[in-house]
């Protein structure tokens, strides 16, 4: 013990902290990190701000329909009873456009869009299809590269081959090409994908939850692979071995703990991914399907209202963007709290 002291002296390391746990060590670097602790807030407010749609759109907006066409509807703006499909500008008057922001939070907050509805509440509504989709296929996907890097980097040779072939054959394929293929098979079967008592239909959230996770299984695979085979060789691992630890044990208890870090750093910028990979097929046409609404599904209906009526389309953009870069800023200050170098950083 006096030898480990007299090591964390000499390092510049005080002996409580040299022996605490490295998770409340990388716990204690990233409450230092306010930016990284900014950002984690920025994400969980946009989601409880998703969460709480039902709870908008029933006791605030008081449109208990929100997704359905609202055509005829009328609005309160300034105390007057107003159509929310307005008569159409110009010298001609020709067509109906939707209103414009109110900026209140009861009215049509940030007006409608080409069919009458609340474009605030289909910003939260799209919110929670867009962040479902994101955080479970991320975690699909690295809960599957991990599992897969394990058993290729552990066992090795003709296994560890043909997993990484299988990987390089799926990394081959444009990520978007790929997810419209696959796309295009499942979403022009009337009844669906049928799998023993699981049915998933086209309109499912849960079939762009599994191709977005698929399609990105390589791209986590190869770090994950890549610290499992420098890990295996570690003398803890042969030490286990010489004990008769089976492979069950060897992977799950002395190799996996050792390459979590990896996977939890690359957790947040998977989300991150995975949201702008379904905003995007959702743009095209190709993504979440009618009656769900997802932030990339807003910015293609409000694609032809981008002259007259910006904020259709703008408002899912920042959320979007406002995302994307607090998921980014999060997994930078997660890395640097996770990094062993950082340990000469705390006092």
């Amino acid at each position: 013990m006096a030898a480990v002291v007299e090591q964390a002296t000499a390092t510049g390391l005080r002996p409580a902290v040299a022996g605490r746990n490295p998770w409340a060590l990388a716990w204690r670097r990233l409450r230092r990190n306010r930016i990284a602790l900014a950002a984690l807030g920025v994400f969980l407010l946009i989601i409880l701000l998703s969460l709480a749609a039902p709870l908008y759109a029933h006791d605030i907006a008081h449109d208990g329909n929100v997704l359905s066409p609202n055509l005829n509807g009328t609005t309160i703006v300034n105390g007057k009873v107003t159509p929310v499909m307005q008569q159409g500008g110009g010298v001609l008057k020709l067509g109906e456009a939707p209103i414009g922001p109110t900026w209140d939070l009861h009215h049509y907050f940030l007006g409608a869009d080409s069919i009458g509805r609340d474009v605030f509440a289909l910003l939260l509504y799209g919110g929670r299809a867009s962040l479902q989709i994101g955080i479970t296929s991320a975690v699909l996907c690295c809960a599957v590269a991990t599992l897969v890097a394990l058993v290729a980097g552990f066992f090795g040779g003709l296994v560890d081959t043909i997993l990484s072939r299988i990987m390089d054959i799926i990394w081959a394929f444009p990520v978007y090409l790929l997810a419209i293929s696959l796309a295009s098979v499942l979403l022009t079967r009337a009844s669906g994908i049928q799998m023993g008592f699981l049915r998933v239909t086209a309109a499912s959230l849960w079939t762009w939850t599994v191709i977005i996770g698929f399609i990105y299984v390589p791209y986590v695979y190869r770090p994950v692979r890549g610290q499992v085979l420098s890990v295996v060789n570690k003398e803890f691992v042969e030490a286990a071995i010489a004990q008769g630890a089976s492979n069950v044990r060897l992977i799950f208890s002395e190799i996996l703990p050792n390459v979590v870090s990896t996977v939890i750093v690359l957790l947040p910028l998977m989300i991150a991914t995975t949201i702008l990979t379904e905003a995007a097929l959702s743009y095209l046409s190709v993504g979440v399907q009618p009656p769900n609404v997802s932030w990339g599904t807003i910015i293609n209906n409000g694609q032809a209202l981008l002259y007259t009526r910006p904020w259709v389309s703008i408002a899912p953009g920042i959320m979007i963007l406002l995302t994307v870069l607090s998921l980014n800023v999060l997994g930078d200050g997660v890395r640097d709290a996770l990094d062993p170098r950082a340990k000469l950083r705390v006092g």
